[in-house]
């Protein structure tokens, strides 16, 4: 007799099913298609949503920690960002944090928005309000003026990420989506990666017009967002259903694929589903767990041109060398995130990723102050594991939600805690003081952040595991509850 498969969990009572509780899970055949029309369209979806995704978040990621180039930029001629402002080092961070406080209060907002006006249109419209104001902060006169502009920049940066990785839940099927989450979130590794080159060449421009190189580098980096705001308009696809560049058999089958995604039909975020995610306390573990994430995420977006100084390069040199340990991440961070959704094993290699991470710090801050190549090659390492740790776990917190809204709503609140509130503490760990003593308490901070990463997701697998034990063992004889994804 076969197996009959339950339309719904034993334990919440509605969503869809999944196949297995180990191991990569089975592809679904509720659609009578091969294999290979199935594979033709992932592709097909794959070349119009994922390059403008990571070519989108590139270009919000250069914008955000440019501050950090300019900060250093011609230091030596005293032509750089935070002496022509007259700030203090203090006053400096205090510019960096303000972009997080609005980007933490601007997520949920954002991504509520993004449902409701479609998320081409939505993003679209963000990417040109930051690409401009960008450009702006080309301008500053002070340090009130920079603090100022800096918190718009938040604000209209704060829903791209939440709403990329919403995005995909629309599209892929959850054993799918934390690689196409990497290939967006590495492509902040590549917007470290040329940032520093960028400002390596924009440094030659000092006072070219009477304008310090800082200035152009805002101003030459703000335009292509607001350029690239058109094509993200008129070409990123909303849903599946509304893609005019898909057949109707292959809007179709698009559409029975994400079953257990987001649909682009359903109704808007209501009260009942608001609080239905807000009470579902096991979210709250991702967002421990995210948030602690963040802490090397953001201190190393800012602060790795300091970092570098610190080695012993200065000026233009310094932002050369930042290229490095950006493009190793990129690497590493693509092949764990495959890896993990291959192996339906996010828990693991994001706590795998962490410990790798927090080791590279913690290397970092034994070695003596000088040894600078030992300690630059430590940088590599923490980089790379640092932001391997994140994609696994936003593919992990998607892949374990079960409606449109829910996604929507858990997905903007755990990078708002994360990329909001996890990322303040990191503006203020890298102290200007501890330069020549190798930044211990960043370096220590940082590591320790990452360990809680790695024994939160190792707790949080350890928690679906035995959950989907439960799961099985109470499910009636012959049929299949929906469970976890691990």
């Amino acid at each position: 007799m076969a197996t009959k498969v339950l339309p719904n969990d034993v334990e919440k009572g509605s969503g869809p099913v999944a196949e297995e509780h180990e191991g990569k899970p089975p592809a679904i055949n509720a659609v009578s298609t091969s294999l290979e029309s199935e594979r033709s369209l992932v592709w097909k979806q794959d070349k119009r949503i994922v390059p403008l995704a990571a070519a989108t978040y590139f270009l919000c990621f250069v914008d955000r920690s440019n501050i950090g180039n300019a900060k250093v930029l011609n230091s030596t001629t005293g032509n750089d960002m935070q002496t022509e402002t007259g700030s203090s080092d203090y006053q400096f961070n205090i510019a960096l944090m303000v972009f997080l406080i609005s980007y933490f209060l601007f997520e949920v907002p954002s991504n509520i928005l993004l449902k409701k006006f479609r998320p081409s249109r939505w993003l679209a419209f963000l990417m040109f309000s930051w690409g401009a104001i960008t450009i702006g902060l080309g301008g500053v006169q002070n340090y009130p003026a920079m603090v100022g502009v800096r918190f718009l920049l938040g604000a209209f940066e704060a829903g791209l990420f939440p709403g990329l990785v919403y995005l995909l839940t629309f599209w892929y099927r959850p054993e799918e989506r934390s690689v196409r989450v990497a290939f967006i979130l590495a492509s902040a590794t590549l917007g470290g990666a040329f940032g520093g080159a960028i400002a390596y060449g924009v440094g030659h421009m000092n006072r070219t017009r009477n304008l310090s190189a800082w200035r152009w580098l805002f101003i030459l980096e703000g335009i292509p967002s607001c350029l690239s705001a058109v094509f993200v308009w008129f070409i990123l696809p909303d849903y599946p259903e509304r893609a005019s560049w898909l057949s109707e058999a292959e809007k179709g089958l698009a559409a029975q694929r994400v079953r257990e995604g987001s649909q682009g039909s359903a109704p808007a975020l209501t009260w009942a589903d608001a609080k239905a995610t807000l009470t579902d306390w096991r979210l709250y573990g991702h967002y421990v767990i995210y948030f602690a994430a963040s802490l090397p995420f953001s201190s190393l977006s800012l602060f790795s041109p300091s970092i570098v100084a610190g080695l012993g390069y200065q000026d233009l040199e310094a932002q050369l060398m930042t290229v490095p340990p950006w493009a190793v991440a990129y690497v590493v961070q693509i092949l764990m995130a495959w890896s993990a959704d291959h192996f339906n094993s996010r828990g693991y290699h994001a706590a795998a990723a962490a410990i790798v991470g927090a080791v590279g710090f913690l290397t970092s801050a034994a070695l003596p102050a000088d040894a600078f190549h030992g300690r630059y090659g430590c940088l590599i390492i923490a980089t790379a594991g640092s932001f391997s740790c994140v994609p696994p776990l936003l593919g992990w917190l998607t892949s374990n939600l079960f409606s449109t809204a829910s996604i929507g709503l858990a997905v903007a609140i755990n990078i708002s805690i994360g990329g909001g509130l996890g990322q303040i503490p990191g503006v203020w760990i890298y102290k200007a003081d501890e330069r020549s003593r190798g930044y211990p308490t960043g370096h220590g901070v940082n590591c320790a952040m990452l360990f809680v990463v790695a024994v939160g997701a190792l707790s949080l697998r350890y928690f679906y595991g035995r959950r989907n034990r439960a799961l099985l063992k109470a499910a009636p004889e012959g049929t299949t509850p929906r469970l976890y994804r691990l």
